[in-house]
């Protein structure tokens, strides 16, 4: 019956939606807030003797939240359908609720899924973030992202945004490399980009197989009828499938936080690197106790190197040498050499600051840029076994590596809260669509209480395991394909024109996005 029935009920429903609202419109506010305060206290003691830097900034800001605001339409927006489909909560209450959940995935994420992505980008460009080719690589990115999400979206198809961003970093690598030619650093490191390519490929096929057979499993054991049927009108369910129902919704939110979250993060970061590296391109958190300690760790790790370098020449171009090898995969017999060369200059240059903290402006992006080449080097070799070492010099290096990673590959709390902020905003204002398609769309039959459970509890599972392992997966493909697959189990049947508008979605993507992103960046490293 519609409210119109029932005044006393409509208006209560009214009032709670003004609550939620208001709440929302706080939490926000608030965060909006921190967020701001925040990045005042880190601008700062920063010296720029132009505005262009904190504008460049500011709008690249703007368009990375941008891109998370519309990840909220595809994503986060799969994570609300089956409670709002099946009348579990109100949508302004599920939205809100997805929303803490969203953050609170957000906020205890490791950062290793938005570093991972990162890595498919050509050292090269990474160590010119700040420069013209960074500037491009950033916009083109997240623009050609932003534009085939909202087109998919429109249409109401469950797009992925992990196979978008992927994408788009995938067609600036391969723009670079022709642009520029086969310069060794130039290209995509295609290593990367098969592992991630697999786990985005495979967690659809495993959200299919395991939500069907999770459902035979729970009609096999939960004999009650009530749980597999469709929702009638707007009526609830009883209250024992609501819980069972607010809870998978729960643990798909937190999770898609903790992975998709990452995503947006990790692009900010490299806006924040370029744009003002003096104040982020190194962890000003980490402590003067924390900085004696790596330095003393990249002593052990240069005296670890020395046993494998021989008497080989010292290299007027450290980074160049190692950078080569990163490039390249080959490692030659300067390779090692250089590497302890520029461990060497790391520690005399962190050393001479006394904290890496207090690391004078000039050098700041400098010392950072032969971190993170020492840190891919070292994990390329540790990948490919290139070199022999003893389980004890291994450990030796690696614990330097660890040390870098944690000087240069941090995210501050208030990029955290961002991101969350604009994914919950953006499935505030856009889940209808994409609610629709998953709950009406999919299968034959409209979509039950029992098959929405098994569909998210397998994708909470699949996309938490994946942020344990650092893989990016896309909430979209897994949900949208566990729930086919319990219409499958459940003999309903699939509307074969949805499913082939979404697998085509699907297929198109990557190659779409990079098509786009490649010409973004052609156009604008020219125009920059």
């Amino acid at each position: 019956m519609p409210d119109a029935a029932y005044p006393q009920a409509s208006t209560l429903s009214r009032r709670g939606r003004n609550i939620s609202l208001a709440v929302f419109l706080a939490i926000i506010a608030f965060g909006a807030v921190y967020v701001a305060s925040h990045l005042a206290v880190d601008l700062h003691p920063v010296q720029e003797h132009s505005l262009l830097p904190y504008f460049l900034l500011g709008v690249a800001l703007l368009i990375a939240l941008g891109f998370e605001f519309v990840n909220g339409f595809h994503d986060t927006s799969n994570a609300v359908a089956t409670v709002i489909y099946t009348n579990s909560l109100a949508p302004h209450l599920a939205v809100v609720w997805s929303g803490v959940w969203n953050f609170l995935g957000v906020l205890v994420s490791t950062g290793a899924v938005a570093f991972g992505i990162l890595q498919l980008l050509p050292v090269e460009l990474i160590l010119q973030v700040g420069k013209s080719a960074g500037f491009a690589m950033v916009f083109a990115l997240l623009i050609a992202a932003i534009v085939w999400n909202l087109g998919t979206w429109y249409l109401g198809l469950p797009s992925s945004s992990s196979h978008t961003l992927i994408g788009s970093i995938i067609g600036v690598g391969l723009a670079n490399e022709l642009m520029q030619g086969p310069s060794g650093t130039s290209g995509v490191d295609w290593n990367q980009a098969i592992g991630v390519g697999k786990a985005l490929l495979f967690s659809p096929i495993v959200g299919f197989v395991l939500s069907a057979f999770l459902l035979l499993i729970l009609k096999a054991a939960v004999r009650v009828p009530s749980l597999y049927t469709a929702p009638a009108g707007d009526t609830p369910p009883p209250f024992w499938i609501r819980a069972l129902l607010i809870l998978t919704c729960t643990g798909v939110s937190f999770a898609h936080g903790s992975n998709d979250g990452q995503k947006g993060m990790g692009l900010i970061m490299l806006i924040l690197i370029g744009t003002v590296p003096t104040a982020y391109a190194l962890n000003k958190a980490v402590t003067p106790e924390e900085t004696q300690t790596f330095v003393a760790v990249a002593h052990e790790a240069s005296a670890t190197l020395a046993w494998y370098t021989g008497d080989a020449a010292p290299s007027a171009d450290p980074r160049g040498a190692v950078e080569a090898y990163i490039g390249t995969h080959h490692l030659t017999p300067a390779t090692l050499p250089a590497l302890k060369q520029l461990i060497d200059k790391i520690a005399g240059r962190v050393a001479a600051s006394g904290s890496i903290a207090n690391m004078p402006q000039d050098l700041v992006d400098n010392v950072r840029n032969n971190m993170y080449v020492a840190s891919e080097a070292i994990q390329l070799m540790q990948k490919t076994k290139a070199v022999s070492f003893s389980a004890d010099d291994a450990s030796a290096i690696d614990n330097f590596r660890k040390q870098m990673d944690h000087a240069t590959k941090f995210i501050p709390t208030w990029v955290k809260v961002a991101v969350a902020m604009a994914l919950g905003l953006g499935t505030m204002v856009g889940w209808k669509r994409i609610v629709v398609t998953v709950g009406e769309k999919i299968g034959k039959q409209h979509l039950t209480y029992g098959q929405g459970a098994s569909a998210e509890t397998i994708a909470m599972l699949t996309i938490g395991a994946a942020d344990v392992w650092g893989l990016p997966v896309s909430t979209t493909h897994v949900l949208a394909s566990g729930v086919a697959g319990t219409m499958a189990a459940n003999g309903s049947g699939l509307q074969w024109h949805t499913v082939r508008n979404l697998i085509l979605a699907w297929v198109l993507t990557l190659p779409a996005s990079i098509g786009l992103a490649a010409g973004l960046y052609w156009l604008f490293h020219h125009l920059f």
